[in-house]
């Protein structure tokens, strides 16, 4: 295979749906992002009820969109086996001039080529730091020192 090739190989195929449906977030093209969803999707957050279904995870993704929030994905790792792709990333929320980074695993699983299961395990701890430097850097205006 050239260097110049676009094909992407069968095994490849569940992390550009997953890599689509983060950027579709972070661009805010959130009709984009859920249509990578099956109808019974089932959306866990560490803490949090399961949004299940695509009319509702749309819904909660429409509700937080806001002129004055943003969503950012920074993907560290990603791999795959087969239809689960896994994901090691900093979510970002931004929150008028506070922002919010932190750590999340995500694990996605797949079926007929769309998202049925998303579930991110995040620290809450890690969550809140990250809230106290966002504090911290629209405040001062310098941005904190991650330990």
């Amino acid at each position: 295979m050239s260097e110049d090739s676009t094909t992407i190989p069968a095994s490849g195929s569940s992390i550009v749906t997953v890599q689509s449906f983060l950027d579709a977030l972070t661009s805010g093209e959130l009709d984009a992002a859920t249509d990578l969803l099956t109808d019974d999707i089932a959306w866990h957050n560490t803490s949090l009820p399961t949004v299940r279904g695509r009319s509702r995870v749309r819904g909660m993704l429409h509700g937080m969109a806001r002129p004055w929030v943003g969503f950012e994905v920074v993907t560290h790792h990603i791999a795959t086996d087969g239809d689960v792709v896994l994901t090691e990333r900093t979510d970002i929320f931004r929150l008028g001039p506070v922002e919010i980074g932190f750590w999340v695993c995500g694990t996605f699983h797949l079926r007929d080529g769309r998202i049925a299961v998303w579930d991110d395990h995040f620290s809450p701890g890690n969550m809140a730091l990250g809230a106290l430097r966002g504090l911290l850097h629209a405040v001062t205006g310098r941005r904190a020192v991650a330990a």
